[in-house]
């Protein structure tokens, strides 16, 4: 059974549930329906959250089972708060250098000569 409530494909904005309906009997239920922000995360975000409860918030647990560095483990978590609202780029911590240069390099976006170079000038 899908969670997921997809945007409009046309204009992007947030679909909504009008029709509600027992699997079992039938029934039908119609009118506007509210649904939690968490039900409009993608399949992949929900589990990405539900393993962050599992590990009680242990970042270096879910490392370990996803087997992903501390950074890409953070901007999972920070990209989720930010599809739920919760935070904006301005609430952000203020990235360092260095943060910016490793997201980078596993982004593949800049190569290790580069980002040696990028730390000399500073």
């Amino acid at each position: 059974m899908p969670y997921y409530i997809p945007k409009c494909p046309i204009c992007g904005k947030e679909m909504t549930i009008k029709k509600l309906e027992c699997p079992e009997c039938k029934i039908t239920i119609e009118g506007d329906f509210w649904v939690n922000k968490l039900a409009s995360l993608p399949p992949e975000e929900l589990e990405f959250l539900e393993l962050f409860l599992k590990t009680r918030g242990n970042v270096k647990e879910m490392e370990r089972i996803l087997k992903l560095s501390y950074p890409t483990v953070r901007s999972r978590l920070d990209n989720i708060l930010r599809n739920l609202g919760l935070i904006t780029e301005e609430e952000e911590e203020p990235k360092t250098k260095v943060k910016w240069i490793i997201e980078k390099l596993e982004k593949g976006e800049i190569s290790v000569q580069e980002a040696l170079r990028i730390l000399e000038e500073e």
